[in-house]
């Protein structure tokens, strides 16, 4: 949801499971039809669909899934390797105090509705962040004193104090370059100076984008894009094998991976991902107020045989909020060992021999393949969990997230670096540790080194008090007409950028 302390990055995915990814050269589509002779068109299919198009106003990862990077720019851009690189900034400069950054922003860049990007909306953009928007992302900004046009093509951004997350945070969503006269209709009509524009979108069906005219940067190879939503995964694999998509974004279902072991057909690209699959605690309810109650949770839980039986093995086991990819990365995983005897005599312990929880999940795949097993290992300790299955994204984000109604849940968590989300008392886990808040702070402000050994200090001190228990890390695993390559390894990132994907030559 992802990733940011009061500034709680959301969960975004918080959830939308599906992941990002962006993609690169193709020829035509291959299913169990026959190979289609498209070479500008596109189809991609997902499961969660936006809620709206506005993520100023609206959490969860689907809206930035489609819109970030594709129709909004931001100054700067995560690449495949997760490192920050120029986008609609060309460079920047950092004073020696580390609290002040100027921007010098390229020439000949304008919004989709005609007008030219300048500074002013840049500086416009960042405030509004502070003043506009109502989603727990707004707090990213928080650490912002000042944005000032300079010039029309010079930005001054000065911080209250030196901020590591400040500028990896201006590569998600809250980084987003907008109008200052195009944000009265940022649900239904988006404006930006990405090289895409919203065609249409037919709620839950599809959402198509098109390649606009006087793009600024390298116009994309493919003219129109369809981001195909639906129900269940048993729809969107049959429409990979009939030919009515060309690309799988996010396999929701691993064991139907043999469906697509002919080469010449598809190809299957898994890496790692961002996406926590977090079995979540309500820190400020009780029982689960009591440490040792979550202790003991987290010990009736098996994860590998979750892995194995909800997500066919298909992952990676962790035991913290941080994927192998961030830099404080270690593997955690071992913190609470498989131990239902232990999880009964810490219960027993804390008064609560005999437990009844309530788990409100999202309708998504993992979720609830998820927690059937977590109900069936709850069970053998004494703990009865009863599973409550809410519509995603609108009752998960209403009920769980923004109410807290809830005992426990599960959902995926795909923003980068959102362990920041523990040092946000009113973020929807309701955990409130001050020297969690404190190390963030020291880290968010210290030298690269002193940034990696707080940030390892957060894991570490939120894994121990039990505060969610994570299950394990969804792979980024996808499916794709063979003749689309460059679909990355690994996401780094909120967007499924669509911006460089072609078809190959045949």
């Amino acid at each position: 949801m992802g990733r940011i302390p009061r500034r709680s990055m959301i969960i975004g995915a918080l959830v939308a499971l599906t992941l990002t990814a962006a993609c690169s050269a193709g020829s035509g589509t291959t299913g169990d039809s026959d190979r289609k002779d498209h070479t500008s068109t596109l189809s991609v299919g997902f499961i969660a669909e936006p809620v709206s198009l506005d993520f100023t106003r609206n959490d969860g990862a689907a809206i930035p899934q489609a819109l970030l990077v594709n129709v909004y720019e931001g100054l700067v851009k995560l690449d495949a390797h997760g490192r920050i690189v120029p986008l609609l900034a060309g460079r920047w400069k950092v004073s020696p105090d580390r609290r002040t950054y100027t921007f010098t922003l390229r020439k000949g860049v304008t919004f989709s509705d005609g007008r030219p990007f300048t500074a002013q909306d840049a500086a416009f953009s960042i405030n509004r962040v502070k003043t506009g928007w109502t989603t727990s992302l707004k707090a990213g900004m928080d650490v912002v004193q000042d944005a000032r046009a300079a010039s029309p093509t010079s930005l001054v951004v000065t911080l209250k104090r030196p901020s590591n997350q400040w500028l990896f945070a201006m590569t998600t969503r809250i980084g987003a370059m907008f109008s200052r006269t195009g944000v009265s209709k940022l649900a239904t009509k988006p404006v930006g100076t990405g090289p895409y524009v919203l065609d249409h979108w037919n709620r839950g069906d599809e959402l198509v984008l098109k390649a606009r005219k006087g793009y600024w940067g390298t116009e994309p190879a493919v003219r129109q894009v369809t981001l195909k939503y639906f129900k269940d995964p048993t729809a969107m694999n049959n429409a990979m094998r009939t030919g009515g998509i060309d690309v799988v974004s996010t396999v929701q279902a691993p064991e139907s991976l043999a469906e697509f072991k002919d080469r010449s057909k598809y190809r299957v690209i898994e890496g790692t991902s961002n996406a926590e699959v977090v079995l979540s605690y309500n820190n400020a309810k009780p029982p689960l107020t009591d440490r040792r109650v979550r202790q003991a949770l987290s010990y009736a839980i098996d994860r590998k045989a979750v892995l194995d039986t909800a997500w066919a093995g298909h992952g990676t086991l962790i035991g913290s909020m941080v994927p192998p990819t961030d830099p404080w990365y270690e593997n955690l995983s071992g913190t609470y060992p498989y131990d239902p005897a232990k999880a009964r005599r810490l219960l027993a312990q804390a008064g609560h021999p005999r437990l009844t929880l309530r788990l409100r999940i999202p309708n998504l795949p993992y979720a609830v393949a998820s927690a059937q097993v977590v109900k069936s290992q709850l069970a053998d300790v004494g703990v009865s969990a009863k599973i409550d299955v809410l519509e995603f994204p609108a009752r998960w984000l209403d009920v769980v997230f923004t109410k807290a109604d809830y005992d426990m849940s599960i959902i995926a968590h795909v923003e980068p670096r959102d362990i920041t989300t523990f040092g946000n008392p009113d973020y929807y886990w309701r955990y409130d540790n001050p020297r969690v808040r404190e190390l963030l702070d020291q880290a968010d402000s210290g030298t690269p080194a002193v940034q990696v050994a707080k940030m390892r200090q957060v894991a570490r001190t939120i894994t121990g008090d039990a505060a969610a228990d994570w299950l394990f890390l969804l792979p980024n695993l996808m499916v794709a007409d063979p003749a689309v390559h460059g679909l990355p390894t690994n996401v780094v990132s909120e967007a499924f950028d669509l911006t460089a994907c072609s078809w190959a030559r045949s």
